[in-house]
Order: C-alpha cells, then sequence, then structure tokens
C-alpha cells in the first residue's frame, strides 16, 4: 500500500531535526533507502523521498552535502533529483524534486558544487525551456517557479563559476520579467525577479553589465507601480531583496536610484505593529483572529502583537543596512531619518534593528566628527538604557551586540565616565543575575515535579543565559580593543565576578567565556594584564586539557595571545603550556568535528610560541612536528597565523621546513592546496598572495615543480592552479 510507504518517508522527514544526533551516524545508509524511493511506481511516494531528501539536506547541511557529492556513482543525490525533475506526467513531483534541489545546493560547498555544474545547469535549462513553452501554451506554472529558483540557488553558490551560463538564462528570464504581468503570475514573477538579481551578484559586475541597464528599467517600472501593489502581493518583498542586490552590484552608481527606492523602503520598514494587553475574557474573543501572536503576563493579562507585516519590515530593514554597508558615505543623506527610525518606543517595547547601527555611524563620519558625535551620543544613549531594561532576551542580545560593534567603529574616547559606570553598573547586574539563574535552576531540579520535560525548559533558558553572557564578553572585547590599559581600574569592578566563571566547578560555557574575557585582557593590555595572573594563569593552563572542546579552544587562544602580545612574564608559561598543547594535537580524536576548532587553536598557540618566544622552545626539535600537524583550515582566523609563519619559515629559506635539498616542497605544495581546497585563507587576504609567491618561486624550476605537481591528486592540482589564478 502506498500510504505505508508515504507515509514512512513523511516521519522521516519530520524526525531530523530532534534526532539529529541519532541519525547522523547512519545517515549514509537513510539517505541511499531514501533515494529507491524516486522511482517508486506511485507519485505521491516520490514526493515524499523528494520532500525527505530536502528537509534531510537542509537539517544536517552542510555535512549532508560532504557525504553525498557526486564522485564516480551515478546514483547519488543530484543525479537521482535531476532524473526526478524530468517526471513530465507529474508536475506536483517535479516542483518538488526541484525544491529538494534548493534544499541541497544553497547550503552546498562551491567546491563541491563544481564538478558537477555544467550537468546540473544543462538540465535546469532544459526543464526551464520546457516549462516556459507550458506557461505559454496551458498557463502552467508550479514547476516553472521552483526551477527558476533552483537557478537561482545554483548561480548563488557557484558564484564567478556561473559566468559561462549566464547568457544561457538571462534572456529568458527577462521575458518573464517583461511579460508575466498577470496577477497569477506575480509569484513567477517575484522568483525570477530573485533569480536575475542573484545571478548578477554571482557574475559579478563586469559580466552584468551588459544587461544591467536593461533590469535596472524593469525594476524602475515596477517600483513605479509599487504603490498600486496590494499589500500581501509577492512582489514586494523580492522586490525589496532585489534592490539590495543590484546596489551590492552596481556599488556606488546604484546611489542614482536611491530616490526611487527609499520611499518604499522607508514606508515598509516603518511599519508600527498593533499591539495590545488583554485579559483573560478579551482573549477569548481574538484568540482565533489570524496575524495575533499573543504571551503571557501572568495575573489573567496576555501582551498581543499583530505579526502581519512585520517580516516585510524586518526585510526593508536588512536592505537599509546593506544600503549604508554598500555605498557608505553615499547614503550619509538617509543616515538621520533611518536612525531615528529604528528606535522608537511604543508602551516601553523598544523596537530596533541592531545590525544597522554601526553601519550608520560609518556613514556619517563623512559628515566629520561633530556630525558624527552627535549622532553616537543619540544612539549611546538609548542602547545602554535599552541594554538595562530590555525583557526579551532575542532583542536584549541584538542590542548588546550592536553596541560592541558601535564601540568598535567609534574608539577610544567614545565612553564618558557617566558612560562607563553606567555600564559598568549593567554588566554587573547581568553577571549576577547569570549566577543566580544558574542557582535557581538547581533548586528546580531537586523540586519533586522534576522530569526531562522540565530540563528541557531548564536547558532553554540555560541557553538563553549563556547567549547573553557571550555578548557581556562582546562588549567587554570591544571595549578593551578599543581604549587598552587604561580600562583596567574600571574592569576590576567586574573582576571578582569573571574570576567566578573560571572556576573549576562552573559549567563549561562559564569557563569558555570567562577565558575569553581574559583572552581579551591579555591580548589588548599587556604588559598591565599580567597583575591578574594570579586569578587566571593556572586555570587556563588546567583548561588546556579540559574535556570540553571549546574551554580548550578558549585556553588554547589565550596561550597563543600570551606568546604574541604578552611580554617577558609570561616565558616560563609558554614554556609550561607547549607539552600540553602538544598532548591535545596528538590525541586520536583530535580532528573529530568535535574537537578540530580546538586542536587547530592548540597548532596556532604552538606556532606563536615559536615565532614570538622562540627562546621559550627548542625551536628545531618542535617545527618539523608543527609542519606534520598542518594544514589548519577550520578556524579561518587561526589559519591565517599559521600559513603566514609557514610564509615567513620558507621565504627564509628555513632548512628544517624545506628540508635537505627541498625534499619537504612537495608536502608543503599538499599543504598550500588543502588549505585552498577548504577556503582557510581568502583570496583578498594579503596571505593568499604570499602563498601564491611560494608556489611561482618553485615554478621557475621546472624539474621542481613537476616533482611538488606531481604528486598531488586532481582536486589539489586545480586548487593550486585556482590559487595562482586568483592571487
Amino acid at each position: 500500500d502506498w500510504k505505508y510507504r508515504h507515509a514512512g518517508l513523511m516521519a522521516l522527514s519530520a524526525i531530523g531535526e530532534g534526532c539529529h544526533q541519532q541519525m547522523e551516524g547512519i545517515l549514509n545508509e537513510i539517505v541511499n533507502f531514501v533515494l529507491l524511493f524516486l522511482q517508486d511506481p506511485h507519485p505521491r511516494v516520490r514526493y515524499a523521498a523528494c520532500n525527505a531528501i530536502g528537509q534531510m539536506a537542509t537539517d544536517f547541511a552542510p555535512g549532508f552535502q560532504k557525504k553525498f557529492h557526486e564522485k564516480a556513482s551515478t546514483k547519488i543525490v543530484i543525479a537521482a533529483l535531476l532524473q526526478t525533475l524530468e517526471d513530465q506526467g507529474n508536475q506536483r513531483v517535479q516542483a518538488h524534486a526541484a525544491a529538494a534541489l534548493i534544499n541541497f545546493t544553497e547550503d552546498c560547498p562551491k567546491s563541491l558544487l563544481i564538478p558537477y555544474l555544467d550537468n546540473l545547469v544543462k538540465h535546469l535549462h532544459s526543464i526551464m525551456v520546457i516549462k516556459l513553452q507550458e506557461l505559454m501554451q496551458k498557463g502552467t506554472k508550479l514547476v516553472l517557479e521552483q526551477v527558476v529558483t533552483s537557478i537561482a540557488s545554483v548561480a548563488d553558490t557557484a558564484e564567478e563559476k556561473f559566468v559561462p551560463y549566464y547568457d544561457l538564462f538571462m534572456p529568458s528570464l527577462k521575458h518573464i520579467v517583461e511579460n508575466a504581468v498577470q496577477k497569477e503570475l506575480r509569484l513567477l514573477r517575484g522568483k525570477t525577479i530573485e533569480c536575475i538579481s542573484l545571478i548578477g551578484l554571482a557574475v559579478g559586475k563586469e559580466k552584468f553589465m551588459q544587461d544591467a541597464s536593461d533590469v535596472m528599467q524593469l525594476l524602475l517600472k515596477t517600483q513605479t507601480d509599487f504603490n498600486d501593489l496590494e499589500d500581501d502581493d509577492p512582489q514586494i518583498s523580492y522586490m525589496i531583496s532585489a534592490w539590495a542586490r543590484m546596489c551590492k552590484i552596481l556599488g556606488k552608481e546604484f546611489q542614482q536610484y536611491l530616490p526611487v527606492v527609499m520611499g518604499p523602503l522607508m514606508k515598509t520598514a516603518s511599519i508600527k505593529p498593533e499591539v495590545a494587553l488583554l485579559d483573560t475574557q478579551d482573549m477569548e474573543n481574538v484568540s482565533d483572529d489570524d496575524g495575533w501572536e499573543f504571551v503571557n503576563l501572568g495575573d489573567q493579562q496576555s501582551f498581543g502583537i499583530k505579526t502581519a507585516g512585520l517580516e516585510e519590515k524586518a526585510t526593508a530593514c536588512q536592505m537599509l543596512v546593506c544600503y549604508a554597508k554598500e555605498l557608505k558615505e553615499g547614503f550619509v543623506e538617509y543616515t538621520e531619518q533611518v536612525v531615528k527610525l529604528m528606535f522608537y518606543f511604543h508602551d516601553d517595547i523598544l523596537l530596533m534593528n541592531s545590525t544597522s547601527m554601526p553601519l550608520l555611524l560609518e556613514c556619517a563620519r563623512v559628515r566629520g566628527p561633530e556630525y558624527l558625535t552627535q549622532m553616537w551620543h543619540f544612539m549611546c544613549d538609548a542602547l545602554i538604557k535599552a541594554i538595562g531594561t530590555e525583557p526579551d532576551s532575542d532583542v536584549l542580545s541584538e542590542i548588546m551586540h550592536s553596541f560592541a560593534k558601535c564601540i568598535e567603529v567609534m574608539g577610544d574616547g567614545c565612553l564618558n565616565n557617566e558612560h562607563f559606570e553606567e555600564l559598568g553598573g549593567i554588566l554587573k547586574g547581568k553577571l549576577e543575575e547569570h549566577f543566580k539563574n544558574q542557582e535557581l535552576r538547581q533548586v528546580k531540579r531537586q523540586d519533586e515535579d522534576y522530569d526531562e520535560e522540565v530540563e528541557e525548559s531548564l536547558q532553554d533558558e540555560d541557553d538563553s543565559d549563556v547567549y547573553i553572557l557571550t555578548k557581556v564578553s562582546d562588549i567587554l572585547h570591544s571595549i578593551f580593543s578599543s581604549y587598552k590599559e587604561k580600562v583596567l581600574p574600571w574592569y576590576e569592578r567586574l573582576l571578582p565576578l569573571i574570576v567566578n566563571l573560571i572556576c573549576p566547578h562552573r559549567p563549561w560555557p562559564d569557563r569558555q567565556w570567562g577565558l575569553c574575557i581574559f583572552d581579551d585582557v591579555v591580548e589588548h593590555c599587556s604588559p598591565s594584564s599580567f597583575k591578574y595572573a594570579e586569578y587566571f594563569l593556572r586555570p587556563m593552563l588546567q583548561s588546556i586539557c579540559d574535556n570540553s572542546p571549546e574551554v580548550r579552544q578558549a585556553a588554547a587562544y589565550g596561550v597563543g595571545v600570551m606568546a604574541q602580545f604578552g611580554g617577558d612574564n609570561y616565558r616560563p608559561f609558554c614554556t609550561e603550556a607547549l607539552p600540553l598543547l602538544v598532548r591535545v594535537i596528538q590525541s586520536p580524536d583530535a580532528k573529530t568535528k568535535d574537537n578540530v576548532n580546538a586542536t587547530e587553536n592548540c597548532i596556532s598557540a604552538v606556532g606563536k610560541i615559536m615565532k614570538f618566544k622562540p627562546d621559550c622552545v627548542n625551536v628545531e626539535e618542535v617545527l618539523p612536528h608543527w609542519l606534520s600537524w598542518l594544514p589548519v583550515h577550520e578556524d579561518k582566523e587561526e589559519a591565517v597565523h599559521t600559513f603566514n609563519y609557514l610564509c615567513d619559515l620558507i621565504e627564509s629559506n628555513n632548512p628544517i621546513v624545506l628540508g635537505p635539498n627541498n625534499s619537504n616542497l612537495p608536502r608543503i605544495f599538499g599543504i598550500i592546496a588543502d588549505g585552498e581546497i577548504h577556503e582557510a585563507i581568502k583570496h583578498e587576504d594579503p596571505c593568499s598572495k604570499r602563498l601564491a609567491n611560494v608556489v611561482r618561486q618553485v615554478q621557475t624550476s621546472e624539474g621542481l615543480w613537476t616533482e611538488c605537481i606531481s604528486q598531488l591528486n586532481a582536486d589539489q592540482q586545480a586548487a593550486i592552479q585556482e590559487l595562482l589564478n586568483s592571487a
């Protein structure tokens, strides 16, 4: 009976998120099993199989894509979905295969998608052509809507690799936008606008410029009709997002269109939601009213907010952030009204889009220091007040993050004594509340009503508390990096609470974030940081081998900054840390998914000790081991440090690294290639150019070049070529 197969597949779709840990180990078997049902005789079963593949691609991304990308076998996810996409007799199955393909490609690492990009694109193009004809002949659009989004998703992932296929799609996509003007085609038109803008962003300005003028005119025409669109017209959100992408593509040239796009955008961003305070009796009349969400406040009262339009408001605010980020001084005319829009009070509830604040400050800088200072004072007072009063932890965390970023933008001198006094009291209160909440949760665990459900609720509360703790750390980081040693007297007010975080009996997130705060003290406030050594040095060294990888990572990073910034007082502790770091690196499970970031921080710390405190260790003895642990590629920040140190050693012709008669160079090429494959270093980073120069230097010796390249596999050889082309 097909209904059983359908039910089983839909159940598999539903449990992925909740059973993540249990399913991950047997994902290979599950997926191979589900793929068989894409050939099922019943279309609803094929539909359910597409649903399961798409949902698992999202739930287990990007590990799912890494496991199931095409190698030699044709019986894999992409090939199976493309085959299902050919199911011309069942449009719902076709559309769902396209939807699953979107889920797979949007989370697929670029390097995994490229090998079968050609086959994928050609399949999508042939389906698009067929469905475009069907639209014109029969008016059917379901599959075409999904295929257009699939094309957008593939282009978004493939980026510049999509350039060869640009001309294949753009004429048809422009044709759809131009002609799909009927009401029933609004969603298709919106998705096509999204697709065009994503392709433009993928291929870049140079390629897109041939169509930029036509596309802008089509968008402008739609924008002119914007006020005539119904409130629920799906084109609105697609249009707003498309304008932002066009801004990214055109850069400064987009400034001329701001007067056209800002009106509707500000209108959408200014939506003020309806709110209501209702008692239990009133609730009975409106609880079923569509579009309202309620929060129980106790005392038989509930707070309600009408959510209609809030998603559009959020999107519009994101677009304002994009314009501020891309146009910088070109956006300065709008900074004041955007700042005022971002902060408004309604029944003591602060609603804001915090991401924009630091970007708006960057825009305002062009008008000079006086204007910038005025704007910052307006923001700063409101932000500090909000940090002290905001009851919702999600909103609070965003405000705290924004405040930290603003301090980084404004730098030394941005906070006066009153700000520091108020902020110190608030942060002290947040930390004290953190400890108090932990104690209350422990009491609840002793309660006779305690069970799994209660534990789940307590765990959610704990996660929320820890997230606020991370934002306390963010604010302290921005203050230390801006004010350096002179802020330490103010910090001492918080010191006992930070020391409490790193006590051995504390939960691991407390110890992780407590160590991160002391890492910042060492990095930005040395050599004065050493006066606190009695509080943090012993816990930090003991934490290098902690059971928690997050704690190990924070401790290892601390040792690295000790070596780099700490000064002479830290020398003996760098020596003491070395064997502990090596123990972590050489443990059998050092490179597992959970442990790899901590391990890479240990490898980086060893490199920093050798580079900045070489007299603390026997460099000649340690260097061959360090080389054998490379590459580092999961922690991108530490990868830059590590590859830069490798370049230092190679450029100075270090005999241990190069080996007798340059015998280590093939191994070094492998390290560089693997780093490139895993995108450890961004191409715009100066380190990438240094690595490319190392490769070019070897190219001048034909025999050595041949020896190095011949020992690489095909992927590594392609990566070396990619590095040479881009750096």
